[in-house]
């Protein structure tokens, strides 16, 4: 893919992607601060207002403010960053892996934002799960994380079957 193709892609996901999160943590925060949690779907769906200090499922919640702001603010934009030069510079990432970096980048870079405007907290507001088996809150940002992960796992699982198909081929000829 085209370094062009590649930075019109990113730049459009990033922006729908931030664009959507920060608009839906507005929205949270606007009517769901203050109220009780929202059961939706049978109770499959609850809407309840969090700020997170910490990461996923909150940890790192209890570190000195200090350690938080060096491991989610500065450490994170780091990640984020050399997730970016990866995704730009490698060349053989096929458009689904190029679509899987810009969603990390992109969910990565919207919960950073919430650090860096709301006093080292993420805003949080969506929990799934039925009965007692629960994810932990969270936001749209946090799902586009997980789904370029899960892309870019699909990407380097299908690349080593390539890999191991392309490897393999050359000795069954000589059977």
């Amino acid at each position: 893919m085209k370094t062009n193709h590649k930075i019109l892609l990113i730049l459009i996901i990033l922006c729908v992607c931030v664009t959507g999160d920060q608009a839906t943590k507005a929205i949270a925060k606007q009517h769901l601060a203050d109220v009780p949690t929202i059961s939706m779907l049978g109770g499959t769906v609850m809407l309840r207002y969090s700020e997170n200090v910490g990461a996923f499922l909150s940890l790192g919640a209890r570190l000195p403010e200090t350690a938080r702001v060096w491991i989610f603010i500065v450490f994170n934009s780091l990640v984020l960053a050399g997730t970016l030069i990866f995704t730009l510079k490698m060349h053989s990432l096929s458009v689904w892996g190029v679509i899987a970096g810009a969603l990390i980048v992109s969910g990565g870079f919207s919960n950073l934002i919430d650090r860096l405007f709301h006093n080292g907290a993420v805003v949080d507001f969506l929990n799934i799960g039925i009965g007692k088996v629960r994810t932990g809150i969270f936001n749209l940002a946090d799902v586009a994380i997980v789904v370029g992960i899960g892309l870019l796992l699909i990407e380097a699982w299908q690349r080593e079957e390539t890999h191991n198909i392309n490897v393999a081929s050359p000795n069954e000829k000589k059977r």
